[in-house]
């Protein structure tokens, strides 16, 4: 299923995609008299409502059809509201590594972000008045289902809820004033992450997905997830080891060449207001951002 977080009147609900269309569940709850979460993380938290989503889902999805509502019409919030933790993970695919002349890691290079940068698809992000070298970055995220701590890369795919599309965004300006990347990451809105929550069910093999950036209509990434160098089951081995992973936080997976990073110098076009940057990875949907 392709779960979301949306506002509407200025309220936020929790929905899910039907035929293309975005119903709030509270009118899934008005037909039905169940009651379910006002957003994805309590599905995430209790993933009984799950399969009872699934069921009642299955029963009116002929009227669901019916009152869903365009989804161009439709205000997105992130899809996860309250990550205990975003966790980063840097040059992750080998071109990338190579386009940005760093070593290769041979163990995942680990970040993080905060709650400030979380927002939404279709949600404009406004470059900060202290950088001029603002950067996309597309990544596949992973989303935490269940308490997971020392599980075995065999095992880790079962505690995950679900994917999504995710855009590091950095000011590399920032990022590189001292050997912390914090200040280049965690600029407000920096972590966009949509449109949709899309449960592991429609998602066969996290590892094969195709995930390609656009500026303003401009290709500017084209990869697949295969190419990464630690898989998602790694990555998720690796850190349950150091911390333990709580239902609802979010691994950004890393980002494929064609950030504007690794071209020459005077070829970086960076990010600038008026622009559009949009990310797709198969199975999970498109996420825009307008830059400001």
């Amino acid at each position: 299923m392709k779960l979301a977080n949306i506002i509407v009147d200025g309220t936020e609900q929790f929905a899910i995609e039907v035929n293309g269309g975005i119903v709030p569940i509270s009118i899934l709850s008005e037909m039905t008299g169940i009651e379910f979460p006002k957003s994805t993380d309590g599905v995430i938290a209790d993933q009984t409502l799950l399969e009872k989503l699934k069921t009642t889902l299955l029963e009116n999805e002929e009227r669901c059809s019916i009152v869903a509502i365009p989804k161009h019409l439709v205000q997105f919030a992130p899809c996860v509201k309250n990550p205990g933790k975003i966790i980063c993970i840097g040059l992750n695919y080998r071109p990338h590594v190579t386009e940005t002349n760093m070593e290769l890691p041979t163990e995942p290079i680990v970040f993080g972000k905060y709650a400030n940068t979380l927002t939404g698809h279709r949600e404009t992000i406004q470059i900060p008045s202290n950088s001029e070298k603002v950067d996309y970055e597309a990544e596949l995220c992973i989303v935490i289902g269940k308490q997971t701590k020392d599980v075995m890369k065999e095992q880790a795919l079962d505690y995950v809820f679900g994917y999504c599309i995710g855009n590091d965004v950095s000011a590399r300006d920032l990022q590189f004033r001292s050997h912390q990347w914090l200040l280049g990451k965690n600029c407000d809105q920096f972590a966009p992450v949509g449109p949709y929550l899309v449960t592991t069910d429609e998602i066969e093999n996290p590892n094969s997905l195709n995930i390609r950036t656009f500026v303003n209509g401009e290709k500017r990434q084209d990869s697949n997830t295969e190419t990464m160098i630690f898989s998602c089951e790694t990555l998720i081995e690796d850190l349950s080891k150091h911390m333990t992973l709580e239902p609802g936080d979010i691994i950004m997976t890393g980002t494929p060449e064609g950030v504007v990073l690794g071209f020459p110098e005077d070829k970086q076009i960076w990010l600038k207001s008026g622009d559009v940057v949009t990310i797709e990875i198969d199975g999970l949907g498109q996420l825009i951002n307008h830059l400001e």
